[in-house]
């Protein structure tokens, strides 16, 4: 079978491996509905519990600050426990929770529901796993993109429909009542999808890990690498409890801040102890070489997210008020333009999973990572000078290559090693938050143009990486059996 017909899908079939594409892209999408189903009712919200601007940046900050660590420990619970089950309870949990926060009264109640539904973020994970159990290795990149792409518009579709819904519910409570309703319809999906979709096709094994914790590495220096790759995703936390404390926003006393600060660095610590642990055999024998993967494989892809994702969710942060202050628009028109930012994951995120698939999954990053890293310098150029049409295409383009980019390294995620997929995509999914506090907390010491020439920075080190040390899937990767035999998948 030729690449370009392996990569050809049928996106409007509904039956088979397509079946539960389409079952699995909309769970993800209810998903990101849910998690983001009130930045579009923040004013609602605000006027009826009285908040002040600072409470309002709590919250936004709250709301994903937990998805670090949940997409961490989604990941080593899809690969136990199976997409199936992850999913549709991830799913019911959300909506129970949405129900609670329709409820809220106070500032209080709503930090604390908001800090907890920022685990629903992490449902992008589960189904990477599931995409990758249903299609082989020539039509994984397309699908995942597809998958991640259909169901990140959630976000935007948040955005559109949830304010005329309050609006058509009327009055104060108008807000709660559409929360209430996102909460209700992802419960009755994860009972759909619960009865709808099983982990693998029929016939197929659904390989575990052997160890749980933490991920299973095939080499000394791996395991370093492991342990130095882990320390930013505490870091990134440590940046948001700064955020909140005496010397930003001050809703965190000095005392609770440092203690978070040490609760930090003992989980850090707690987590090297468990790595060992879970990969003590690698310091006193020889992994087979038929059992071992390159870690630095996951490396780069988490840098490679870190500058694609964390990128895309910094930028639509800031876009509207860019647009707004650069050309003098109003909140309407602005708003309305940069949302073409976050409507390109329609096409672009499927484009660079397909890219990859027929042209290579190396050559494909390096590419759409080079044109990530031009257009935020091209970005950075722009000012009340430029030529709106040409503002807005500029930001369409780069937009492209940044959705493309991550389409691109998820179509590479579930070749490194079948068994841990979970695991590995939940901490390139983590990179990608990692990346959105980074480059939103330089934003608030620069003005946007340095801001667009710190990503492209960014990205130009990734390229380098990318270069030098990821290495395109070939031949097959071995996964043990049940009974202890070996079996071996091709992911060329």
């Amino acid at each position: 079978m030729s690449n370009s017909s392996a990569s050809r899908l049928n996106i409007f079939s509904f039956s088979g491996n397509m079946r539960i594409l389409h079952l699995t892209w909309i769970a993800f999408f209810i998903s990101f509905f849910v998690w983001f189903n009130h930045a579009p009712l923040m004013a609602s919200i605000r006027d009826t519990l009285g908040l002040t601007p600072q409470e309002v940046k709590t919250l936004l900050i709250l709301n994903v600050a937990l998805t670090i660590p949940a997409r961490i420990i989604i990941g080593i619970l899809v690969d136990k426990l199976g997409p199936r089950i992850t999913y549709s309870s991830l799913l019911f949990l959300a909506g129970i929770l949405c129900a609670f926060v329709a409820q809220a009264s106070t500032f209080e109640e709503m930090a604390i529901l908001r800090f907890m539904l920022g685990f629903v973020g992490a449902g992008f994970v589960i189904g990477i796993r599931m995409v990758g159990e249903w299609f082989p290795a020539k039509q994984v990149g397309v699908a995942e993109g597809i998958y991640g792409g259909w169901g990140n518009f959630g976000s935007a579709a948040a955005a559109m429909s949830l304010p005329t819904l309050a609006l058509f519910f009327g009055g104060d409570e108008g807000w709660r009542l559409a929360m209430a309703l996102t909460g209700a319809v992802a419960v009755v999906y994860s009972v759909i999808y619960f009865f709808s979709v099983t982990d693998t096709p029929k016939g197929s094994t659904y390989f575990k890990p052997n160890k749980a914790g933490a991920m299973e590495v095939t080499s000394k220096s791996d395991m370093i690498l492991y342990c130095i790759m882990k320390l930013p995703l505490f870091l990134a936390l440590a940046l948001l409890n700064w955020k909140l404390g005496p010397d930003n926003l001050k809703i965190l006393s000095t005392d609770i801040s440092y203690g978070i600060y040490a609760i930090l660095a003992a989980l850090y610590v707690y987590q090297l102890i468990h790595i060992f642990k879970v990969n003590k055999d690698v310091l006193s024998e020889e992994v087979p070489e038929i059992h071992k993967y390159n870690f630095k494989q996951v490396a780069v892809l988490d840098l490679a997210y870190l500058v694609t994702f964390g990128s895309e969710l910094a930028v639509v942060s800031m876009l509207p008020m860019f647009f707004q202050d650069t050309f003098d628009l109003s909140i309407v028109m602005a708003g309305l333009l940069a949302s073409g930012f976050a409507f390109m994951n329609l096409v672009a995120r499927p484009g660079g999973g397909l890219l990859s698939d027929k042209f290579g999954r190396r050559k494909t990053l390096l590419i759409l990572l080079i044109g990530l890293s031009i257009g935020y310098m091209t970005l950075s150029q722009i000012d009340s000078d430029w030529f709106l049409p040409m503002a807005v295409i500029a930001t369409m383009c780069c937009s492209f290559f940044v959705q493309a980019g991550e389409g691109a390294v998820f179509a590479m995620v579930p070749l490194i090693k079948r068994r841990m997929t979970g695991q590995i995509a939940g901490m390139v999914g983590a990179y990608g938050n990692v990346g959105a506090v980074l480059f939103l907390t330089v934003l608030s010491f620069v003005d946007a143009h340095i801001f667009f020439m710190v990503i492209a920075g960014a990205a130009i080190v990734t390229v380098v990486a990318t270069y030098f040390w990821l290495d395109e899937p070939e031949g097959k990767i071995a996964e043990v059996m049940p009974d202890g035999t070996v079996q071996l998948i091709d992911v060329s």
